[in-house]
Formats: C-alpha cells, structure tokens, sequence
C-alpha cells in the first residue's frame, strides 16, 4: 500500500492512498454493549448465567409479598404435582395447543400461499383483519358450531392463531422479490412448478419462524380459552382456580410450567427447522463466531 503524502496542510494529496485506522481491541464481555458485534458462543454463555444468577438474586432479595420466594414456588410446586393434578392438567393443555397449532398451519399455510392467486388474495386480507375482532363475541358462534367443550376450545384457539398466522405469512409471500419468480422461469419451469420451489420451498424456513411466533399466542390463549369450558380441566382452570383463592406461590408456580413447557415447544420447533432448512442460518451476522 502506498505511503500517505501529506500538504504541509496536514491533508493527503489528491490520489494519495489512505491506510485504513487501526481498530481497536475490545474485550469480549464489553463487545456486548457496543452495536453489530459478533461474540463467541463462550462469551454468550457467560453472559447468560450472570444474567440469570442476577434475577434469581433480585428475586430472593425482592421485598414485595406479591412476589413469593423460589422456595415458596418450588412447594407449591410440589403440592400441585403430587396433589392437584398438575400432571394431568398439563397434558390436558399440551395437547389442546398441539392439535390447534396443527389445524392453524394446514389453514394459514394453504391460503398465504393461494395468494399466488390474485382470486385468494382479497380473502386472505379479509381474514387478516379478523386479527381486531375479540373472541369472546364468537364464542356462542363456536359454541353451536361444535360438538362439544373441547370442539369450542380448539375453534377459539384456531381462530386466534390463525388471523395472525396469515397476516405473517401472506407479507412473507408478498416480499418474495420478482427475481426469484425470473430466475425459476429461466429455467424452464412452469408456473405450479415456479409457486412450489420458490413460494412454498423456498419460504420453509420463513414459515417455520411464523410458527413458533403463533405457537406462543396458543399459550397466551390458554387460560382464556379453558376458563369457558373448565369441565376438561387444564393448566388454564388450575390457574384461574389458584387465582380465586389469592395463591401467589401456585399461580407463579403453574406460570413458570407453562414458561418452560412454552420454551421447549419453541426449541423444538427450531431444532426441526434446522433440520430442513439448514441453509437459513448461514448469513445470520449475530451467530457467533
């Protein structure tokens, strides 16, 4: 590289060549606070045990009694396992959110990507903005429509998820940029063959984000949803029960299970999209190094 000529000025010449500044050395754990750094998976680890030590010390030390202690939780816990049902009621729900969630995808999937098709399009929006509408006016709707509890339970849970599942995936079709669609036509491909490999292959991974955004509205939905029908139990009637009778340790006990059953949904659901989409990570500029 070239030296740099200076005008007595102090200024560099016209086609003199600038050295690029010296960047300076960061530590790792101070490179967290500064924008659009990259850090290792140890740093990141370290940062995520002294975050998590830190609240569990600010819990122990918190002086509001509307905030039991951990070992407070941790015996309610205890009781509503071995005593109330936990267990049962926890499946109950797990499996109220799965089967809903597998009805939203086969729903909201089939019309985001019918809106290839400017026939579906005004109906996709149309269901979009059904996202404003509350659920508790539908519920006698619901009600006549299914054929038991459990039928009305999973129509409001679908219904929730799916308005929202659409208006994502929809965007996620729409953004698709027209090159994609030129590139397949050079190809030689025909149009069905251009919606499959670049609207449903080439989104997959796009799609598996959308569904672990909708999977956590099913559990925000839960306790709404079981409070109509509470005759099946589940972790939404043993919420709203320990809540009647003003049980703070129970009801951050039966939160913190919903929290962790909710977080390894989530992962999973991101195990499973790495799985098929492995090419979706690879230009991530957070991933560390």
């Amino acid at each position: 590289m070239a030296d740099v000529t200076q005008t007595p000025g102090g200024n560099p010449l016209p086609g003199a060549t600038l050295a690029p500044p010296k960047k300076k050395r960061t530590h790792p754990f101070f490179a967290a606070f500064l924008p659009n750094q990259a850090l290792s998976a140890n740093t990141l680890r370290v940062i995520i045990v002294i975050q998590i030590v830190a609240a569990i010390v600010i819990w122990m030390a918190s002086p509001y009694e509307v905030l039991p202690k951990p070992a407070d939780v941790w015996h309610a816990f205890v009781i509503l396992w071995k005593e109330r049902g936990l267990a049962t009621d926890l499946w109950v729900s797990f499996k109220l959110v799965l089967h809903a969630l597998l009805i939203t995808v086969c729903i909201a999937l089939l019309l985001s990507y019918f809106t290839v098709m400017p026939f579906f399009r005004p109906i996709a929006q149309a269901v979009s903005k059904m996202r404003y509408l509350s659920l508790v006016g539908f519920s006698f709707v619901f009600t006549l429509m299914g054929a038991g509890g459990y039928a009305l339970k999973l129509y409001m849970m679908v219904f929730g998820m799916t308005v929202f599942f659409i208006t994502s995936m929809a965007s996620v079709v729409a953004s698709i940029p027209k090159e994609s669609f030129d590139h397949a036509r050079t190809l030689r491909m025909s149009e069905w063959r251009v919606v499959w490999e670049v609207v449903i292959v080439g989104t997959a991974d796009q799609a598996f984000e959308v569904m672990r955004q909708n999977a956590a509205i099913a559990w925000l939905m839960l306790t709404m949803v079981e409070g109509f029908v509470r005759s099946e139990g589940g972790l939404g009637v043993l919420l709203l029960t320990q809540q009647k009778y003003l049980k703070m340790d129970a009801i951050y006990a039966i939160q913190i299970v919903i929290l962790l059953v909710a977080l390894l949904q989530d992962y999973v659901i991101g195990v499973i999209r790495r799985l098929v989409c492995p090419y979706a990570d690879l230009t991530l500029e957070r991933q560390g190094s």
